[in-house]
């Protein structure tokens, strides 16, 4: 099931359905046991590469869901490219009542279903909020090394409220899990002691909300 009802172009696609139908700007190969996805310029992946069911899944062009940034002009260059391009991030819907352990991490809320959730940067809500957080998290820090998590929860959570969400999950009063990604910007400048140190507490959140 696909959902791309919302006005300000917002969309969450069921990961299955967006491998094997993906949207304008991507395309899938199955090589083995694992989907390579590539993405075109004009959109802005921010997923690792995971494993899902029998497969792994590898966005060639992401960014990872930590990007790092070490000079202003990558920060100016990403700041522009959030602000007008279409962002995708893969989120998780889980049932907090039934945890699952693995031989590989700690005990985790069961994953009902799995979504790429995106949101248009260019929106002129969404890029409005953005250019607020991120104004206010540079007007914070002089010359700090510092990082910001861009929270969609908010988003998601909009979407099920408005019944978009398969009500056969919903049943589950499920929570939203992995939905945000982070910017980290690490300073040149020498007096930034508590980076060098490993001691930098300079962390910012930037929570986008649903607009229509």
């Amino acid at each position: 099931m696909t959902i791309n009802t919302l006005p300000n172009g917002t969309t969450v696609t069921e990961l299955g359905q967006f491998l094997k139908n993906p949207p304008e700007g991507f395309t899938v190969k199955a090589v083995g046991s694992a989907y390579q996805v590539q993405c075109g310029e004009e959109n802005l992946v921010f997923i690792d590469k995971f494993h899902s069911g029998d497969f792994d899944v590898v966005f060639q062009n992401s960014l990872g869901r930590k990007l790092k940034m070490h000079n202003l002009w990558e920060y100016t260059s990403m700041r522009k490219s959030l602000l007008s391009k279409r962002i995708y991030v893969l989120v998780s819907l889980c049932d907090q009542n039934m945890l699952e352990t693995s031989k590989k991490g700690p005990i985790k809320p069961r994953v009902l279903q799995e979504y790429v959730l995106s949101v248009n940067g260019g929106n002129p809500m969404m890029k409005w909020q953005m250019e607020r957080g991120l104004d206010w998290t540079i007007s914070s820090v002089a010359g700090e090394s510092y990082r910001v998590e861009i929270d969609l929860s908010e988003v998601l959570q909009s979407l099920a409220a408005e019944g978009l969400i398969a009500e056969n999950l919903m049943k589950y009063n499920p929570s939203w899990k992995d939905a945000s990604f982070t910017l980290k910007y690490y300073s040149d400048a020498l007096f930034d002691f508590p980076h060098w140190f490993g001691r930098s507490k300079r962390s910012f959140q930037l929570k986008l909300m649903r607009n229509t």
